[in-house]
């Protein structure tokens, strides 16, 4: 395992351990971002709302995936887009933590369907810098906050 690897792995788990400990119910507070990784929030809001599927892929690295509940991982920005073809609305994402180590980093955070209300669902962006020094996504995994329903 390269170093960068591992070290991505210890920053997501002492960040995800420290999330945890929260009560239930409880609304974490926001952090702001560098703007360089602000943008890949504001971006993807913009082209969720305009259901921009093409849009949305573009976010991504080349060989990125999304991984959706119940389905298998999606890989590539053309198999991301086929996927988001249906998919958009009103979004608002805000940021609870971040990390970045060369050119590697992540992004969790919270995101709502109504600006102002509490957090509907959790997220996680890896990201890795692109050749241009743009941050891309990586890997984009999320799900709500209701419990299942048994």
């Amino acid at each position: 395992m390269r170093t960068i690897e591992l070290a991505m792995i210890l920053m997501i788990g002492g960040v995800a351990m420290a999330i945890g400990q929260e009560p239930d119910g409880v609304q974490q507070p926001s952090i702001m971002l560098p703007p360089e990784l602000a943008r890949v929030l504001t971006d993807y809001e913009a082209a969720w709302k305009d259901r921009n599927a093409s849009g949305l892929a573009r976010l991504f690295a080349e060989d990125g995936f999304v991984l959706p509940g119940g389905r298998p991982p999606i890989r590539g920005r053309k198999a991301i887009e086929k996927y988001y073809a249906d998919h958009g609305g009103p979004l608002f994402l805000r940021a609870l933590a971040f990390a970045v180590e060369g050119s590697v980093g992540f992004i969790i955070g919270g995101y709502t369907s109504e600006e102002g209300e509490p957090d509907i669902g959790k997220f996680t962006l890896t990201l890795r810098k692109g050749p241009d020094g743009r941050w891309l996504i990586m890997s984009d995994m999320d799900n709500s906050n209701r419990r299942p329903q048994r």
